[in-house]
């Protein structure tokens, strides 16, 4: 048994996160989570709310309430919309917890000692009518390139020149509106990410394994312009980790805090000093440090390409510049983007599903499946609402559904509401056999590469070969004549919906337990030897007919939906 370390990127506070997010990085992770724990190793699965940062306050700020309730109310809004989608954490924990805060101090006192942080006095912008200096984009004004009225002050999103918020034009608060805006001098730490430019480019070179996408971003940032830059590490706000060494005050960092992408990632090690401190484990620094226990664990991360540079580059600078012996990723499992229908996902905006949206809809399943067996890895993938009726309807209603409805009914009917006996195997069943065993092994690889889509496909067509042989045998026709052999024939067709549910567990664990249930046994094991796994509910067994697995979406559902999601949600909701 292995013990496998698995985080998903922490969702930012502010709001309820769209599906293109969910499958970026918490729907794999959990996927793979489930696989390892049903292959019978030992897990642990973690994830938290990203909660500190100007978009936290602003969002508060626009709620009405203070940002520690604000960000309290909405840690217990999406626990509750993961629990919603069965993502399996084993601990969904908070980027603001004390853990958080006095590691993340830690890890910034360990790298001053050993001359990894500098002071840098800089130039920001102070908006005198908000009280506070701007990040670069909550500025906003004329692009002076290209004459675009919205360009931020980091980039035109229209030219995609990069830029100072002092080369904007007519330059304003996004907060306020207010034009009322001062360049004013400000101390902050860096993080000497420079000096390990080495370091990091040998560890990613190591890592033959990950994917073009995960090593090509990474070595863009580490080798693009003018090479990996040292990064400030604190910002000048209110919300967030206080700049402390120890119980002190950092001299002249009076009334900063730590810039939240310094603090979110040590969030993933505090995540299970909360878990162990909730009392759901013990011994978290097993998992963490390679002095304790940890170099026997496999860490892998999942996330949408936008997160890869600080996974790959300032959290591994964090972890190897504090030369202690804190355990690194082993494998960064990134995707593309999922696009919305023609366009893109927006939260401003609100085009597109939300997590609690679609679970008003229809039950995770659905998207769960739809979600996973259209993951973006390779490429861009895109939601449309005809695919989404066309491959839940085919795949989950028809495939599987009509499989384990068919078969229980027909069964009850012609026998009763137990695993008919007589008859042997013949041909046909050693071939589905051997066929099942090649498609089981096929999809094993898939999923222990995390090959999302591929496992996806695999998994369908073990669905779709019970299908095929019930065509191609027909029991209800040889009932008429053969009655014994349509009875062995039903009765492994009942073993292999205890077989489906065991395998699509993962996927789709719902209609999984419901199978189980169906098939009124507590055996869940793994069908390594498919032929003793075709018999592992012997004649006579109890089954109960279940409803449905799945129902069908209508036309007039989809229209109705694909006109609902158009754009029409406040993102602080």
């Amino acid at each position: 048994m292995a013990r496998h370390l698995i985080t998903s990127a922490i969702p930012y506070i502010n709001g309820i996160k769209h599906l293109g997010n969910l499958v970026g990085s918490q729907l794999p992770a959990d996927l793979y989570a489930r696989y390892l724990r049903q292959r019978g190793h030992e897990v642990l699965f973690l994830c938290a709310t990203d909660e500190h940062g100007t978009p936290a306050e602003l969002a508060a700020a626009k709620a009405g309430k203070p940002v520690a309730e604000y960000c309290a109310e909405m840690h217990e809004v999406q626990a509750k919309i993961a629990d919603g989608f069965r993502l399996s954490f084993d601990h969904f924990g908070r980027s603001s917890s004390p853990q958080n805060h006095k590691l993340t101090q830690a890890f910034a006192t360990r790298l001053a000692e050993v001359g990894l942080i500098k002071e840098v006095t800089e130039e920001q912008v102070y908006s005198v009518a908000d009280g506070r200096f701007l990040p670069d984009r909550y500025i906003e004004g004329t692009c002076p390139n290209c004459g675009f009225e919205s360009a931020r002050g980091d980039q035109c999103d229209n030219c995609t020149k990069q830029l100072d918020p002092t080369d904007l034009i007519n330059a304003h608060s996004t907060i306020s509106g207010s034009t009322e805006l001062e360049v004013r001098e400000t101390k902050h730490l860096y993080l000497r990410q420079s000096e390990l430019k080495d370091d990091l480019a040998a560890w990613i070179d190591s890592k033959k394994d990950w994917p073009i996408l995960t090593t090509s971003i990474a070595k863009k940032w580490l080798n693009d312009g003018d090479g990996l830059q040292d990064r400030g590490i604190t910002r000048d706000l209110d919300w967030g980790i206080p700049v402390k060494q120890g119980d002190q005050t950092w001299p002249g960092m009076e009334g900063k805090v730590f810039y939240v992408w310094f603090d979110a990632p040590i969030e993933y090690i505090a995540c299970a000093q909360e878990w162990e401190d909730a009392g759901k484990g013990s011994d978290w620094a097993s998992w963490w440090r390679t002095d304790q226990g940890a170099d026997d664990v496999t860490y892998t991360q999942f996330m949408g390409k936008d997160n890869v540079p600080f996974h790959t580059l300032s959290f591994p600078a964090t972890i190897l510049g504090s030369q202690e012996p804190w355990k690194l990723v082993d494998y960064i499992k990134s995707f593309n983007y999922l696009n919305y229908d023609g366009g893109q996902f927006s939260t401003s905006r609100g085009r597109g599903v939300f997590m609690d949206q679609a679970l008003e809809l229809l039950p995770a399943d659905y998207w769960r499946w739809w979600l996973l067996s259209h993951a973006p890895e390779s490429s861009d993938a895109e939601f449309t609402w005809e695919n989404f009726q066309t491959d839940v309807n085919k795949d989950l209603a028809d495939v599987l559904g009509n499989f384990v409805s068919r078969i229980t009914k027909f069964c009850r009917s012609k026998f009763s509401e137990a695993v008919s006996e007589g008859g042997v195997y013949g041909p046909a069943e050693e071939q589905l056999i051997a066929d099942l065993t090649a498609r089981i092994r096929a999809y094993e690889g898939h999923m222990d590469a995390m090959e999302v889509r591929k496992s996806a496909a695999e998994l369908r067509a073990i669905w779709v070969l019970g299908n095929e042989y019930l065509q191609a045998n027909a029991p209800w026709t040889t009932f008429k004549t053969d009655p014994e052999t349509a009875a062995m024939q039903v009765r492994l067709a009942l073993n292999l919906i205890r077989i489906y549910a065991v395998l699509s567990a993962a996927f789709i664990p719902d209609a999984s337990k419901s199978m189980i249930d169906a098939m009124q046994t507590d055996d869940d094991s793994w069908p390594t030897d498919v032929a003793a796994a075709v018999e592992a509910l012997p004649a006579g067994h109890a089954f109960t007919v279940p409803e449905n697995l799945f129902r069908k979406i209508t036309d007039e559902e989809r229209e109705d939906w694909s006109a609902r999601f158009a754009g029409t949600r406040d993102a602080g909701e």
